[in-house]
């Protein structure tokens, strides 16, 4: 790297991270109900009333953009009179929306009108997170709280989000990317500013267009592609300090921060390396830097979009996103899972060193017991599993093969990197793979839907469990978990569990065409 690309890479995370408690001050003063001025929270929710109004909203989101979509040609704001779209692809839309992952295997602007893109899409780009975001703020207060049975309320945390986090700073982004030349009307060309600005903050990735924020309406210039670039991991970096504060201990915020630091700043500088003479599928007016760091962080976020072809990157620069996400989405993550997904991690981390010192368990002064640990293992465990049958559905049946461009190890890079983008919630794709197919729609969709919602529903479990736990005394068997020796822990563990899940699938695709790389 020279001196410029060291001087890119420290601006893009020292502004990230300066940004970090300002925003996450804000963020737990709104879900407290202190900001932007003080309001009721409304009743307070058992973890089982606050999970069933969660999945409630959900489905009803799911319900409303299929119909949206199969009824498109109705629609007004349809200048192309596009026809409404198929029920298997209409089926992942939905799906894929409304868990924030925004897979999309369609050409948005040849498949979408306008007016499905502003009423269904936008739309559940701002719920979807904000749901996200109150999971990880019922978990908070579940950690928090001394042997009581509530939760906060859903629909207020719902509310606030989108109100006061979400919506302002959408408008705001999005103002300042229409000054950049975002394209944003109701012609041919559409409003994607509106969309752009959601879609990275809410770390949902749908592109307006398919090429996604490579494509110059969406992204046209170096200030644009820094500022959504900063806006894949502002909030998902800031609801660390949310946690920390809504916990009442700020430290175990800046040490879930430091974990996802530590791991995904040396992956990143992989990236950059490994693309360091490869130009192929980027765009000039970014650069290697820019499109090693967004290909980082858009993976290592739920968020999924992009700024260069994923596909056309050397073996081991593909390695890295495709392995980030394998990760569990948590290393920065989506908005809100992110927080709660490693969280999940830090209780399994505590667990294993309870093992080894042959303690009982702790984290944050309450007792982890075979309950706690049941909910950890299915919310850990379900995503690999989704990603693997569905990789093995896709490389068994002829329909899952239909789509594939490249055969041999890149081929199955391909299909494992669909299926880790959809069991993951991420949204992203290598994009060599022809996904729009009855098969993968219908399977994909449910690895989104089982992705989504068996973890966020353990973790609701996981909050009422804790809530009702009374805060033992810290003493000298305590392991502290705002130390530097936990943060290589909980790291050692997120890597760990990663790899064993992953490795041999891994082996079969991007390993061994990375030692076909270098063998030439």
């Amino acid at each position: 790297m020279t001196g410029n690309d060291w001087v890119q890479f420290a601006v893009y995370f020292g502004v990230l991270l300066a940004l970090v408690r300002p925003l996450g001050d804000y963020m737990a003063a709104v879900l407290a109900g202190r900001a932007p001025r003080p309001s009721d929270p409304g009743p307070e929710m058992a973890w089982q009333v606050y999970a069933a109004a969660f999945l409630a909203f959900n489905c009803l989101g799911v319900a409303a953009v299929y119909a949206v979509l199969r009824l498109q040609g109705w629609l007004p704001w349809n200048p192309l009179h596009l026809p409404g779209v198929e029920p298997h692809t209409a089926w992942n839309i939905a799906v894929s929306f409304a868990t924030n992952t925004n897979w999309q295997n369609y050409g948005g602007e040849t498949t979408l009108s306008h007016g499905t893109q502003m009423v269904a899409l936008t739309v559940q780009n701002f719920v979807s997170a904000a749901s996200g975001i109150a999971v990880m703020a019922a978990l908070a207060r579940g950690v928090a709280a001394r042997s009581v049975n509530a939760l906060g309320n859903f629909w207020s945390d719902v509310y606030r989000v989108t109100s006061y986090v979400l919506l302002p700073l959408s408008v705001v982004l999005a103002i300042v990317l229409i000054g950049q030349g975002v394209v944003q009307n109701l012609d041919t060309t559409g409003p994607a500013a509106s969309q752009v600005a959601i879609k990275q903050l809410g770390t949902n990735g749908g592109g307006f267009f398919n090429a996604n924020s490579a494509h110059p309406f969406e992204n046209p210039t170096p200030l644009s592609n820094f500022l959504e670039m900063l806006a894949l991991l502002l909030i998902p970096a800031a609801l660390c300090r949310t946690f920390g504060q809504m916990i009442g201990d700020k430290r175990q915020g800046w040490a879930l921060l430091a974990v996802m630091v530590l791991i995904l700043v040396p992956l990143t500088l992989v990236v950059v390396y490994a693309e360091a003479n490869n130009m192929e599928g980027k765009e000039v007016r970014f650069g290697i830097v820019n499109s090693g760091i967004w290909a980082a962080a858009t993976t290592a976020a739920s968020n999924g979009s992009v700024n260069a072809m994923l596909d056309s990157f050397t073996p081991l620069g593909g390695l890295v996103p495709l392995f980030l996400m394998q990760l569990g989405e948590v290393i920065f993550g989506g908005v809100g899972s992110g927080v709660y997904g490693l969280v999940l991690f830090a209780v399994l981390a505590v667990f294993l060193a309870g093992l080894m010192v042959g303690r009982t368990p702790e984290y944050l002064g309450k007792k982890i017991e075979a309950q706690e640990m049941k909910m950890v293992s299915i919310a850990i465990l379900i995503p690999p599993a989704c990603v693997l049958i569905g990789t093995a559905i896709g490389v068994v049946f002829p329909m899952g093969l239909s789509g594939l461009l490249a055969r041999g190890p890149h081929g199955f890079s391909e299909i494992l990197y669909a299926f880790t983008s959809m069991g993951n919630n991420n949204g992203s794709a290598f994009a060599g793979y022809g996904a729009n197919n009855p098969l993968v729609n219908v399977v994909g969709g449910l690895a989104m839907l089982f992705s989504r919602y068996w973890v966020a529903v353990p973790v609701l479990a996981l909050a009422g469990s804790l809530a009702q736990k009374k805060v033992l005394p810290v003493g000298p068997g305590t392991l502290p978990t705002h130390t530097s020796l936990f943060v290589g822990l909980l790291a050692a563990t997120v890597v760990i569990v990663g790899a064993l899940a992953f490795i041999p699938a891994l082996a079969l695709g991007p390993i061994v065409e990375h030692l076909r790389f270098v063998a030439r």
